[in-house]
């Protein structure tokens, strides 16, 4: 009879297989039949074969499996650097395939990158993936120890696999965190660094410094489909968490979208924070306001009015504007409603258009 800790390593592997299957499966089926394109295949049978060998040698059995199965998964350009994850650390991730795909896909870059290349990279550096267009960093360079580090990610293995055009190493774990919430939600689980066109990084913000999420709402708002607010809130975080530094809970009102380019930024940041509560209220709470109740937000001196109930239709109403979809997102430290329109401030100039 196989021991315990034999028995538990086989059914970790076998699930793993059921899902690496599934995502091999999903992605043929998905595939168009192209001749050309499977033809011009840019990365050799050879080559991604030899990579996968490699890996399972040095125990990244998961990646590797994955690599022999979908190999089109990482290699869609003619030039590649997998950062290939730790099995425990995706296997301790119940992550459905689809979500799973992404995640790989985000740890997977177009360029040709040795640990060399890396090394002597300036920390802050911003390098392109597989993943929509989003973007990795290299956070933490020590030359004198010669490690390196993505998304605070410590690259563990070094030049795992060079040949032609691949590169792998291997990494301690994921480069986004892995929020059960999100994924029980089947909101999007990547959480990237902000870079600027010249691929610099200039927003890593953890929830650390402040008890409030900011980066899981701007990364759950960004990939939702509100964008503009995504990106306006990011562009005034850095004011917002100065000013507010006790901040503990908000309530965001949430319009469809932003005229971003109509607003020069100090105009743009008292929108945003006109938007913003300095307190977490869910839609139950709201409900037993009374009508009238003035609601303080992040702009000093002009606070919202909850306007009431209509009872005919059952919304909620804050400064003449309906919350048309309540509790959108939630979490213990941050509740966003969505709201019909944007807010109107006082003695705002007409946008530029």
């Amino acid at each position: 009879m196989a021991p315990p800790c034999t028995r538990w390593h086989a059914a970790v592997y076998f699930s793993m297989a059921v899902i690496l299957a599934f995502i091999a499966i999903s992605m043929t089926l998905r595939s168009q039949p192209n001749n050309e394109s499977s033809q011009s295949r840019p990365i050799s049978r050879f080559v991604y074969l030899g990579a996968s060998r490699t890996l399972r040698r040095a125990g990244f059995t998961v990646i590797a499996t994955l690599l022999q199965l979908s190999p089109e998964l990482f290699f869609s350009s003619a030039t590649t650097t997998l950062f290939a994850i730790k099995d425990s650390a995706i296997s301790n991730s119940s992550l459905p395939p689809r979500l799973l795909k992404n995640l790989l896909r985000y740890h997977t870059s177009p360029l040709r990158l040795s640990f060399e290349h890396l090394v002597n990279m300036a920390q802050g550096t911003c390098l392109p993936t597989l993943y929509q267009n989003k973007k990795i960093a290299v956070t933490k360079i020590d030359e004198k120890e010669r490690s390196v580090e993505i998304n605070h990610v410590l690259v563990s293995h070094p030049n795992l696999f060079l040949d032609g055009p691949i590169s792998i190493h291997g990494v301690l774990g994921p480069f986004s965190a892995l929020d059960p919430r999100d994924v029980s939600q089947g909101w999007d689980i990547i959480q990237s660094p902000a870079c600027d066109a010249n691929s610099n990084m200039v927003s890593d913000v953890p929830d650390a410094k402040n008890m409030v999420e900011w980066s899981r709402i701007i990364r759950l708002l960004s990939s939702n489909g509100f964008v503009s607010f995504a990106v306006g809130l990011n562009s005034v975080l850095d004011g917002i968490l100065g000013d507010h530094k006790g901040l503990k809970s908000v309530t965001i009102f949430l319009p469809p979208s932003l005229e971003l380019e109509a607003y020069p930024s100090p105009l743009l940041e008292k929108i945003v924070r006109f938007h913003i509560l300095p307190q977490r209220y869910t839609t139950r709470e709201l409900e037993s306001m009374p009508a009238r109740t003035l609601l303080r937000t992040l702009l000093h001196d002009q606070p919202l009015e909850f306007t009431g109930t209509l009872d005919f239709m059952k919304e909620l109403v804050v400064n003449g504007v309906k919350i048309v979809a309540p509790d959108i997102f939630s979490s213990n430290r941050f509740t966003v409603h969505g709201i019909s329109r944007a807010f109107e401030l006082d003695h705002l100039p007409t946008p530029v258009r």
